[in-house]
């Protein structure tokens, strides 16, 4: 018979004896995760236009780039237009996932069904390492509501397709864990592996760096050495690609210039972005527009309430850094959902209001919200014409 005090423990998460062993745990989140990428594909298929298929949209928009990358290398050159305007190109594109799809083709599979392969994988991964992050910082339940709130949330499609997010995802949970647990060896490999994956990498390094930080004064002399040497390897990622990308280019701003040209992704301190929610709020006349804008502004109130809260330090430093990377970039106003993918911080406030609910109340307001998550997501790959 369950006792009361066994009763209470489930019903809050935070304490009392296990009902599944940790194996148990791991095969529900792996169902989770296969659940809501099979009904997001689900939605591509009955969203689709006539002609298209699942495939199509899953290997759309930058997906191309990185399956061009992965086959052909990265340019040596820019690359002009007709008109002699210059464009973007693959130098764009940050090295890991081309390198990994390229290496899951030698099995034999296509460079596009690597490419889905790859980020299949890793979203798996992701969701694993979420759900323990999650279970670490404050307790199972609340470790699952974190880790459908990522993997449902509204641009979660790209966790369906070829694009980096799936495996930079992976990687930032995974050093985010490593540095909690002090295991500051595999902190800088995965954190090194993030910045070579994505430019957030270098919000994902300077949390790492804050993490060696913060172990500093109760650290022995060589767990301080180990550390910082671990967090500064990570940390050197970013700035070597960006070197090495100007140096094949001839030119140490290529990087930069390309990202301009192609995506028009030009930090402006949020100027672009407040034009951007000003308009809209005042005039804007598409659905889409005005859901990007409430995301963007929802993104950065869940984002003080976090803080407000006083979570993991580290944590506070990649949510904040990688908002600002987000929120103060010109582009695509479009593509910032997706871009919000990787800013665990967001969706903290969320994770932990429901880690103190009861499960009936837990399980249909995740149910609604990955409906709606994994519908949006799969109209703007559809239906929406532009980039994402």
């Amino acid at each position: 018979m369950t006792t009361v005090t066994e009763a209470a423990a489930e019903d809050t998460g935070r304490a009392g004896p296990e009902r599944f062993s940790p194996l148990w745990h791991v095969a529900i989140i792996l169902a989770l995760y296969v659940l809501l990428r099979g009904l997001q594909s689900a939605a591509i298929g009955w969203l689709a236009q006539p002609g298209a298929t699942v495939a199509d949209s899953l290997l759309s928009w930058d997906a191309g780039w990185f399956v061009t990358v992965a086959g052909e290398g990265y340019p040596t050159n820019y690359s002009y237009d007709q008109d002699g305007v210059l464009v973007g190109n693959g130098i764009a594109f940050f090295p890991l996932y081309p390198a990994l799809i390229r290496l899951t083709s030698f099995t034999g599979l296509s460079l596009p069904d690597a490419a889905l392969v790859v980020t299949w994988v890793c979203g798996a991964a992701a969701a694993l390492a979420l759900f323990q992050l999650g279970t670490r910082l404050y307790d199972r339940r609340t470790g699952y509501a974190l880790t459908v709130l990522v993997i449902a949330q509204p641009m979660s499609v790209v966790l369906n397709m070829g694009y980096s997010e799936g495996l930079f995802l992976a990687l930032a949970s995974g050093a985010l864990l490593a540095a909690h647990k002090r295991a500051w060896i595999p902190m800088g490999v995965l954190g090194l592996a993030g910045a070579l994956t994505r430019p957030t990498g270098f919000a994902l390094t300077v949390a790492l760096g804050v993490a060696a930080l913060l172990a500093w004064r109760t650290s022995t002399t060589r767990e301080r050495i180990t550390s910082l040497t671990a967090a500064g390897v990570a940390m050197a990622g970013t700035p070597a690609y960006l070197l090495w990308a100007g140096h094949r280019i001839g030119d140490w701003d290529a990087w930069f210039r390309i990202q301009t040209a192609g995506w028009g992704s030009t930090f402006d301190f949020g100027r672009t972005t407040l034009a951007f929610l000003d308009g809209t709020m005042r005039t804007g006349n598409s659905w889409v527009q005005v859901s990007v804008a409430w995301i963007l502004i929802g993104a950065v109130v869940l984002a003080f309430v976090a803080v407000l809260h006083r979570p993991w330090w580290p944590l506070v430093a990649y949510g904040l850094v990688t908002l600002v990377l987000v929120v103060g970039q010109g582009g695509y106003y479009h593509s910032k959902p997706r871009l919000l993918v990787p800013v665990l911080l967001v969706l903290l406030p969320l994770a932990t209001a429901l880690g103190r609910a009861r499960w009936r109340t837990i399980v249909p307001a995740l149910a609604g919200y990955a409906a709606f998550g994994l519908w949006y997501g799969a109209y703007l790959v559809t239906v929406w014409p532009y980039t994402i």
